[in-house]
């Protein structure tokens, strides 16, 4: 464990050394606060008056909260791409590779590390969206139990991109390789439920399991699923377990 943590420490000061972590963050406010975020809490407003003038309940959750966090995975899929592209990339450029292999390190152990370091900062990214929905708490009263579930998908959610994220950069020396790439299969996952929208045969519905979309309505709706958080962490051992395998194959080579 003690080997994770310092990896861990090292991904996430590399990260804050390079401007990595700064467009991820300064990209992530811009899209979520600045484009959907005061728009919407400025129609809310104007919303709220009419409502009260005609006597209708108004449900922060379902009109706000919820469109607002199903955006905020939305932008994930643009944003994830930045922050794994370097993981194992960067060290394949740099040549610190060989000496992560020949360090008295367990393969695992990088990995975790190095994932552990992305899921930090995709987190620091989510903190900054719940500054924004905290101004609704302030401004009504919204059930804060939805909203936790909420941030439990989109966490688990990143870390299944992430982990993806982390595998194609143990492919490639490149980093916009890496970045595109990752960008795709996660743009694929996405689309999966589109593309089965029309259909209800058992290959679309065994297509549309595979949908990271699929999994997150019900966090989305404040409701856990067992089959949903299995899901989840199902993805994320099966991304971390073929980039232990990815690495192997570089010890081995090297």
């Amino acid at each position: 464990m003690k080997n994770v943590l310092l990896i861990c420490s090292k991904e996430m000061r590399s990260y804050f050394a390079s401007p990595i972590a700064y467009a991820v963050l300064g990209l992530f406010a811009f899209l979520f606060g600045g484009l959907v975020f005061y728009p919407t809490v400025k129609e809310l407003s104007q919303f709220a008056i009419q409502a009260q003038m005609q006597g209708q309940p108004m449900n922060l959750n379902d009109q706000v909260i919820r469109p607002l966090l199903g955006f905020a995975s939305t932008i994930s899929l643009f944003v994830l791409p930045l922050i794994t592209m370097r993981l194992f990339a960067e060290e394949k450029r740099s040549g610190t590779m060989e000496l992560l292999l020949t360090s008295p390190v367990r393969d695992i152990e990088i990995i975790l590390g190095k994932w552990i370091g992305a899921m930090l900062l995709y987190m620091s990214m989510l903190a900054m969206s719940m500054l924004n929905i905290m101004f609704l708490f302030f401004w009504g009263k919204p059930d804060w139990k939805p909203v936790l579930v909420a941030y439990l998908g989109l966490i688990l959610q990143g870390g299944c991109l992430l982990a993806i994220g982390a595998f194609i950069s143990s492919l490639t020396r490149s980093q916009i390789v890496a970045g595109g790439a990752t960008f795709f299969v996660c743009l694929i996952l996405w689309l999966l439920s589109w593309f089965t929208a029309f259909s209800s045969s058992l290959a679309t519905q065994v297509i549309n399991y595979l949908s990271i979309v699929t999994h997150f309505e019900n966090f989305g709706k404040g409701v856990i699923d067992l089959k949903d958080v299995i899901f989840y962490l199902s993805l994320i051992f099966f991304a971390l377990f073929i980039t232990s395998r990815s690495m192997e194959s570089l010890r081995w080579r090297s």
